[in-house]
């Protein structure tokens, strides 16, 4: 076999093959034996039909049609080895000549990874918030503990905000009484606005046995997204008690004996709060630095296969667990068809780019994934999935995506290099130190932009994976 590699542009090639009829002896065997297992001749026995036999009744042609379906992925891989390219996807393949006895002639276009300089990014320079925590914070924090333990008392008087009514609730749309519209006995907290939109106005200063009728949009259910009319009747009110803030407080809500030692814990685990959150906008701010700084063309292909698998997710995984439709879920956000397009084309463009260039440093850092790293990142990805590590350590394995996520490590890995190097200071002006962030907000980034779900990455890197 010989083999010739034409650049077409920095993202794709065209492959010539030039095949020896000889060496596509295995084939035609294996196309012979097929066709004797799928055919009868009267004479003889099922699978023991001669060659010549076949030829005259079914055709040379579509023996040597079914040789060369078999023949094209070897050859061609082989041929894509031979040229050491990295592909991407799948390859349109052209035959070009089929000489019975003397040659099989065939191309084939496939995008490729693009050749990508990493140029010096040691001189890279962020900014990021300041990590403070306010007494204001604390008391913040303190309070909505507080109110986690609050009590509740039946009250006989008008419904206010805060307090925890308890009703029932019926829902018509154009007059009928929807099937699943109708609700007894639901808690609800006054402000809180956790059920439909308007339901706080018509409770408020109702007593128990009072009822009101309003118009909502529905969120769920058989008629979301329509306007419904909801007559709500409140059967209680029931007023909330806070506790204390005092020492017997602290030690009823936590491990600690005094309130004073309450509230330096709640301290302190704001302060780790923000510094993760600094840390990770530590490393999307070195990202978007990084890709400025280098040049990568994104394969058309690839390009619109993200973009229609970021769309089929938003649209048949997260909408549609919500109820919502893709036009109803524009009106919502306030933009125009247009205007979706452009942001998805943006994060699918971002997302390729952030998936090239992280690969690159990857190989160039020479970075390596140990079975601890990839356990540890299996454990966050199950949490985030709402599956246990077992379940979702299954699902990986049975897809076959153990690779997918050891990419999201090392890609994690690389960019850590990268914020390793940069400089990066809060908005007082220090230099912050996020190396004993790192370890936790390692791989967010690098999952985080290559797609819009958690479907989608997998999806994008099996394409670039080819």
């Amino acid at each position: 076999m010989k083999s010739a590699v034409e650049t077409l542009n920095p993202t794709r090639v065209r492959l010539s093959i030039e095949v020896p009829f000889e060496e596509l002896k295995d084939s035609l065997d294996a196309a012979y034996k097929k066709i004797n297992q799928q055919v009868t001749v009267k004479g003889f026995r099922k699978g023991k039909i001669p060659a010549r036999v076949i030829d005259q009744r079914f055709g040379r042609g579509a023996v040597l049609e079914e040789a060369v379906n078999d023949a094209l992925p070897k050859f061609y891989t082989e041929a894509v080895n031979e040229a050491e390219i990295d592909v991407l996807g799948q390859p349109e393949v052209d035959i070009t000549e089929l000489k019975d006895g003397e040659t099989l002639n065939f191309t084939a276009e496939v995008d490729v990874r693009p050749a990508i300089e990493i140029p010096d990014y040691s001189g890279i320079e962020v900014e990021v918030d300041a990590v403070e925590v306010s007494d204001e914070d604390v008391d913040k924090a303190v309070t909505e503990l507080r109110e986690r333990f609050a009590s509740t008392s039946p009250v006989e008087r008008a419904a206010e905000d805060g307090d925890v009514i308890t009703i029932d609730l019926e829902a018509k749309v154009e007059g009928e009484v929807l099937e699943d519209g109708v609700a007894s006995g639901v808690s609800y907290t006054i402000g809180s606005g956790e059920l439909l939109d308007g339901i706080d106005d018509a409770v408020k200063g109702l007593e128990a046995g009072g009822e009101a009728t309003f118009t909502s949009e529905l969120k769920g259910g058989s008629a979301a997204g329509k306007e419904a009319e909801v007559t709500v009747k409140v059967t209680q009110v029931a007023a909330r008690e806070l506790p204390e803030l005092d020492d017997e407080f602290a030690q009823l809500a936590s491990e600690f004996d005094t309130l004073d030692e309450l509230r330096a814990d709640s301290r302190k685990r704001l302060e780790n709060m923000k510094q993760y959150d600094q840390a990770t906008q530590a490393q999307e701010r070195v990202l978007e630095k990084l890709l400025e700084l280098v040049e990568v063309p994104v394969p058309e292909k690839l390009l619109e296969d993200e973009i229609n698998t970021r769309k089929h997710n938003l649209e048949h995984h997260q909408l549609g667990q919500m109820g919502l439709d893709l036009e109803k879920y524009l009106e919502i956000q306030g933009k125009t068809a247009e205007e979706f397009d452009t942001e998805t084309k943006e994060a699918a463009v971002k997302g390729i780019k952030t998936q090239f260039v992280l690969d690159e440093l990857v190989k160039r850092e020479k970075l390596n994934v140990n079975q601890e790293e990839l356990t540890e990142h299996l454990m966050r990805r199950a949490a985030s999935s709402g599956m246990s590590p077992d379940q979702f350590a299954q699902a990986v394995v049975e897809g076959g995506q153990v690779p997918l996520l050891v990419g999201e490590v090392a890609r994690g890995k690389a960019l850590a290099v990268v914020v390793e190097a940069a400089t990066v200071k809060d908005t007082n002006g220090e230099v912050v130190d996020l190396e004993d962030d790192e370890d936790e907000t390692a791989a967010a980034p690098a999952e985080d932009a290559s797609a819009a779900s958690e479907d989608a990455p997998a999806e994008a890197e099996e394409k670039t994976e080819g």
